[in-house]
């Protein structure tokens, strides 16, 4: 056991974080442009306008997307306990 195992596990777990942070994020961001472009189209310069477009793109993320958040979680997890006897020993 050396540290190469604590360094995949770590380089597991942040591209975990960075593929589920992606997957609610992106949606959120092109809303957010979407909204920008539609102001500058229109000289609209009301701040609050692009936060519930963005706020419903992001529910509506989380509610199509959170089946496969989860089951990502639970396969890395998974792996996480499945592994401790060859981490341990």
């Amino acid at each position: 056991m050396g540290p190469e195992v604590f360094i995949d596990i770590l380089s597991d777990a942040l591209f975990l974080v960075i593929l589920l942070v992606s997957a609610i994020i992106i949606p959120s961001l092109c809303m957010g442009l979407i909204v920008a472009v539609f102001q500058a189209a229109t000289s609209i310069n009301e701040q609050t306008l692009s936060f519930l477009p963005r706020l419903i793109v992001t529910l509506l993320s989380l509610i199509f997307g959170g089946h496969w958040l989860l089951q990502k979680i639970m396969d890395f997890t998974l792996r996480l306990i499945e592994s401790i006897p060859s981490v341990v020993s």
